[in-house]
């Protein structure tokens, strides 16, 4: 348990896993999820609960809702390191992409994914293809939403505008994570993908 002071009073006691959560609370603060105008901070709160859906390890819970803060929110690997540990910085740096500073995100966006795509590809560490299925399983469902209401348009509010390589990049990471296809959430995941891209089978987990 971790103590959490303020003016040298201890004003709460919390776990590794709530501090985190208010942690990612405050790095996020004022951000908005592309397209649904939603607070960010739902994105990895989700991203946790998916997580916990497959295990209960409490470092891993903790990568779930701070996976964006070093990528998006200005956090340095130290800093997660420092506060949370080792091993949950670890996890966070395996869910996070060089954005290349300088450079427009669209010219970079290929790059970029075939370098996350690598990691997937040389990981023996389940955990990290735990948390990538979190992140990208939220990800495919704030797709679908848009999907239902505008089609293939969703893809222009985006860095790389081609559902094609949108499709590739989504593809490729469900038979990356194969080895989690007796979780339901990665079942959800791979029909989600079918519907969006295509091969709209009928899936019964949505009836």
């Amino acid at each position: 348990m971790r103590a959490i002071r303020n003016d040298s009073e201890e004003v709460n006691t919390l776990d590794l896993f709530e501090e985190a959560v208010l942690f990612a609370v405050q790095a996020h603060s004022g951000m908005v999820r592309r397209r649904e105008s939603m607070p960010y901070i739902l994105h990895p709160l989700e991203v946790a609960a998916v997580i916990g859906s497959m295990s209960s390890d409490r470092e891993l819970l903790a990568a779930g809702v701070l996976h964006d803060t070093v990528e998006d929110a200005g956090v340095t690997s130290e800093e997660i390191a420092e506060r949370f540990g080792k091993r949950v910085a670890e996890l966070v740096a395996a869910e996070t992409e060089d954005k290349r500073p300088g450079q427009k995100e669209e010219d970079t966006w290929q790059i970029r994914k075939e370098e996350s795509l690598q990691v997937l590809r040389e990981t023996k560490d389940r955990d990290i293809k735990i948390l990538w299925l979190g992140d990208k399983l939220s990800n495919m469902r704030a797709f679908y939403r848009s999907w239902l209401k505008d089609g293939d348009a969703l893809w222009q509010s985006f860095h790389q505008k081609d559902p094609a390589r949108q499709e590739w990049y989504y593809r490729t990471i469900a038979e990356l994570l194969i080895e989690l296809k007796d979780y339901p959430a990665w079942q959800e995941y791979n029909s989600l993908v079918n519907i969006v891209f295509g091969n709209k089978e009928d899936e019964p987990w949505l009836t």
